[in-house]
């Protein structure tokens, strides 16, 4: 049985979770994210971010933008309700403009997570060797660089380890540049726990947490997109 927000999904007819969705999946799996809160109007935009502590990030939450930095629907390290205010104003005129056929359903308030390195994590189902799970250079890098290190699903913490020292990302990690080290067992553990929820979750096709922000610390998936497999379902 799947897990009841990709379960939800499904009987809807969708092909993907929206970001709030991606993060319950997550967290049921013991992967790491931030705070968010789901508002719909600005006074309740402003009073999250007064609750989880700025600088704060605003996100447009709609089943019809899966990649919401195409339609301007992004916004980092906004300060005090007036910025706030005038960013869930500024977001929902971009989407109308930028994609007037997506349903709006809010925007998703989370704290900006500060770290030593970002790292993408992903997940895939190959047809002929089945689950895998991939790390690399995160963030803008991700499509620039193309670093990154594959293994099959399940994986433990040490064969983690040596995948991520075969990334140049790994570099970074360790504290390049006069930045801390960042935690690699934190992001380890994060691809273990990739490769179980793949395992558990059939219909899962496609997961991807690009940044996992990693800091001495701990990490955090900043954002998470996760595609659904609805080939032969049935209610």
């Amino acid at each position: 049985m799947s897990h009841p927000v990709v379960e939800r999904a499904l009987r809807e007819g969708r092909d993907a979770l929206r970001e709030w969705e991606a993060y319950e999946l997550c967290a049921a799996y013991g992967i790491p994210h931030p705070r968010w809160e789901l508002c719909n109007s600005e006074e309740e935009a402003a009073a999250a971010s007064l609750r989880l502590g700025n600088p704060v990030v605003l996100k447009v939450s709609s089943p019809d933008v899966l990649h919401k930095s195409d339609v301007g629907g992004v916004l980092v390290g906004l300060r005090g309700e007036q910025e706030v205010r005038e960013g869930f104003r500024r977001l929902r005129e971009e989407v109308a403009r930028r994609a007037p056929h997506a349903r709006w359903e809010g925007v998703l308030v989370q704290p900006l997570v500060g770290g030593s390195a970002e790292v993408v994590v992903g997940g895939l189902r190959d047809p002929q060797f089945g689950p895998v799970v991939m790390v690399g250079s995160g963030g803008v890098l991700v499509e620039v660089l193309r670093d990154v290190a594959f293994r099959l699903a399940p994986l433990d913490r040490a064969e983690a380890l040596r995948q991520i020292q075969e990334t140049s990302c790994y570099r970074l990690l360790q504290g390049a540049r006069g930045r801390p080290p960042a935690d690699l067992e934190a992001v380890a553990d994060v691809l273990v726990r990739v490769g179980q929820l793949l395992l558990a979750e059939a219909r899962v096709r496609e997961l991807d947490l690009n940044p996992v922000v990693a800091g001495p610390d701990g990490c955090w998936a900043v954002d998470a997109r996760v595609l659904l497999d609805r080939s032969g379902y049935t209610s």
